[in-house]
Parts: structure tokens; sequence; C-alpha cells
């Protein structure tokens, strides 16, 4: 009888054994020659060569499995069992799941687009994700930021926003400047949340392995060995945008995700988002995905929301347009008829005399 013994560093032992060690049982009655035995942070098998061969070949596959997804359910185990290696390494190069959720739920990119972000962010440095609300951007984002964590190709993952409002003061909540700004970050919390159990994530922000915070408090920084994600691009001025932009550090990548239909600034303030945009797309390092209504994962009726409203903007716009080409024509003829000695439109109409003074 052989024995083989397999560590398991820096696991969740619960996440990959299961509760109560049900994967390793799993893995047990199809071995059933085998003895297997979780015992601390390693893994004991013993048994003939070639079942034993066959067993360490399924737990290190199962181990690959648990650092992409961060865990391993029963039918997981089953599926690896029923699978040899190469037909399960040709599977797992056509998933497209990010991690699982906390309750074992798959989360993956759903739509072409969405895909095409996941695509960008392998292959890039810096992804801008642009899109109208419910398309998904902030949470695949998230998700891949998790996932990079968990496969522990970045020390920490950093989410910020700017401490813009949408029509309301920050001024006037309670609390500290966290207090105050954590109530606009709720969405990514709640994509957090579906992601990484409880303990771990209050651990996670508890030692800054997670770190939420204003866009402000990026000033100075250099962000290396972190996944970096931008919330709400658009509500950035250039300047903090570029501000943000260079503060990628050694071995981090970053996701800007923003929707241009959406921008709280106050009046007379531009969006930095369009316009650096336009400055970076074609540098190599830099991608830039568009989402649109077709990548609406909410509500049906979301989806024709956006486009009621795509259709309202463009409206506005060709009349804003029809109107500037009236003004530019009346101008033109304006002119003409000045260079005619002609009246024009714009000429104030001379005061008639009075014949009684003469």
């Amino acid at each position: 009888m052989v024995e083989k013994i397999i560590p398991l560093k820096d696991i969740s032992l619960v996440d990959f054994l299961g509760v109560e060690n049900r994967n390793i049982k799993e893995i047990s009655l199809s071995f059933p020659n085998s003895k297997i035995v979780a015992r601390g942070n390693e893994l004991r098998i013993q048994g003939n060569r070639p079942e034993l061969l066959h067993i360490n070949e399924i737990i290190n596959l199962l181990l690959e499995h648990y650092n992409r997804y961060g865990l391993v359910s029963v039918e997981d185990v089953r599926s690896y069992i029923e699978q040899d290696a190469d037909s399960i390494s040709q599977a797992r190069q056509k998933d497209e799941n990010l991690v699982y959720g906390i309750q074992g739920t798959p989360i993956k990119a759903k739509t072409p687009n969405q895909r095409e972000l996941v695509e960008a962010a392998s292959n890039n440095d810096i992804v801008f994700a642009l899109g109208p609300a419910g398309t998904g951007k902030t949470y695949v984002a998230v998700a891949l930021a998790v996932r990079a964590l968990k496969n522990k190709q970045v020390k920490k993952i950093i989410i910020t926003r700017p401490a813009v409002e949408a029509g309301e003061s920050l001024g006037f909540l309670p609390g500290d400047m966290k207090e105050k700004i954590d109530p606009y970050l709720r969405p990514i919390y709640d994509a957090l949340a579906d992601m990484i159990a409880p303990e771990k994530l209050k651990f996670y922000q508890d030692t800054n392995v997670i770190e939420i915070a204003p866009i402000a408090y990026m000033r100075g920084r250099t962000l290396s060995n972190a996944f970096v994600l931008l919330d709400e691009a658009q509500n950035t001025t250039t300047m903090q945008l570029k501000m943000f932009l260079t503060r990628l550090g050694i071995d981090s990548k970053m996701i800007i995700t923003g929707d241009m239909t959406q921008v709280d600034l106050p009046r007379h303030t531009t969006s930095g988002l369009s316009q650096t945009v336009n400055i970076l797309r074609g540098i190599e390092g830099i991608a830039i995905v568009e989402l649109s209504g077709k990548d609406v994962v909410r509500h049906k009726l979301v989806r024709h929301i956006i486009t009621a409203y795509e259709t309202l903007e463009d409206q506005i716009a060709q009349k804003s347009e029809e109107r500037r080409e009236a003004i530019i024509q009346e101008s033109r003829e304006s002119r003409a008829k000045k260079q005619e000695g002609r009246p024009t439109a714009f000429d104030k109409p001379k005061p008639e005399k009075d014949l009684g003074e003469e």
C-alpha cells in the first residue's frame, strides 16, 4: 500500500473539503479500496498505486478549480470523478464562470459585451467599461476583482468612486466621510456580499485587503499588487481621472466604469470621462468596452426605459443641431445683406425724425 500526503496551504478548508468533509467522502465512495483522511491542513491518501495516482489527479484538479472559483461543491467533485483530465481541461477552457457566489451559484458574464469586458480585463491593465444602468458593468468588474484576489493574482482590492451625489447633499448626512459615502457604495457592497461570505468579507475589510473609499483618498498613493475599480467615473473631472489613472502601480489592474447619461456634476462642470476615453483610445494596454441597452440584465422594462430615454436624447440633440444650423444660416444671410447695404435682422431700426422739431 502506498501513501501520499497533499498539503492544503492558504485554503479555506470548509470551501474546499465541504461541510463535514462531504467532498472527500464523495471521492472515498468512488474509491472504496483507498483511504482518504483530512487531517489539519493536509490530505492523506492510502491505496494501491494506480488508484492513488487517479485520486491524486482528481485532488489536483479540484485544487485548481478552488483556486479559480474559491469553492468546490459535491457536484464539482462528481464531475471531476466521472471525466478524465483531458476532457475536464477542455471543458474548463470554455467555462465562462468568474467566481462562485456564497450559495454556490456560478457568476458569469451573461451577454456578449460582458464577455468582451472579461476578455479585455484579461489582456489589458486598464479597462474602461461604459454603458447605461443595469448592464452589469460594475457587477462583472467586482467579480473579476474577487476572482483575481482568490487566485492570488493580487494582494488587495481597492474600490473607489467620486463623492458626488445625485441631487442630494452629503453634508447633511450624519457621520464621518465613510459613513456619508457608504450609502452611495451600496451596489458594490451588495456585489461583494454575493461573492464573499460575510465573516470573510468583514475580515478583508478590517485588514484592508478590500478597501472602499472616495476617489479623493487615492491622491498621493501608488496602487501596486491591487485590482482597482473606479465606479461612477462619469462624475469625475478630467484632473480627478488623471490623478486616479496615474496611481497605477506594478502588478495592478484598473477597471473604470461609467454612464455618460447619468452625470451628477454641478452645472458648468464638465465630466472628464468622455475626454479621457477619447485621448487614451488606441493606447496599447488600455481597452474600452461599450455596453448598451441590449446588455441590461435587470427587469425587461429597464431596457425599454433606457431605449425611450436614448430616443428622447437623440431627438433633443437633433433639434439642437437644427437650431444651430438655422442660426448659422441666418448669420450668413445677414452678412450677405450687410455687404449689399440692405438692412438685416440684426440691425436696429432708426428712430423716425419728429417733423415738429424742424
